[in-house]
């Protein structure tokens, strides 16, 4: 069992420089996407990421917010697996909030360019594998 589930499992995540983020398409069926670290996080149990508002995954998101969000620490065998919904947010407060120097390689147009929105995902539940052993936890 996890003495510290919050700081062992924020350290793992603060370590990876990939995610992978899981929407579900509309025939039911999970699709997996790799992406870039979130921008922020609170916890274990909210994670800000940047992505296209055009893309496949924002529609997906918008007609079914169930989600998974997945961080692997390849180099000692161990992951993460959080469960919950993912939100589209489009304001400008969370625009700003997580906004790079650099994003305009991916959003000529800026901060307020129309294709750029910010995913917020709530996490509920997650698995955690370490030393060949996986436990189950809730998020409050």
């Amino acid at each position: 069992m996890m003495r510290d589930p919050q700081k062992t499992i924020g350290n793992l995540i603060d370590k990876q420089k990939v995610s992978f983020i899981a929407s579900i398409s509309e025939d039911g069926f999970p699709h997996m996407k790799a992406m870039l670290s979130p921008r922020k996080r609170e916890g274990i149990k909210e994670f800000w990421f940047s992505t296209n508002t055009s893309s496949m995954r924002v529609a997906q998101y918008r007609k079914n917010p169930n989600a998974s969000i997945y961080f692997c620490d390849k180099r000692f065998f161990r992951g993460v697996m959080l469960t919950g919904t993912m939100e589209v947010l489009e304001d400008d407060e969370s625009k700003q909030m997580i906004w790079q120097r650099g994003d305009t390689m991916y959003y000529p147009k800026g901060v307020t360019d129309p294709d750029y929105c910010v995913l917020k995902f709530t996490a509920r539940k997650g698995r955690y594998y370490a030393n060949f052993h996986s436990e189950s936890f809730e998020i409050e």
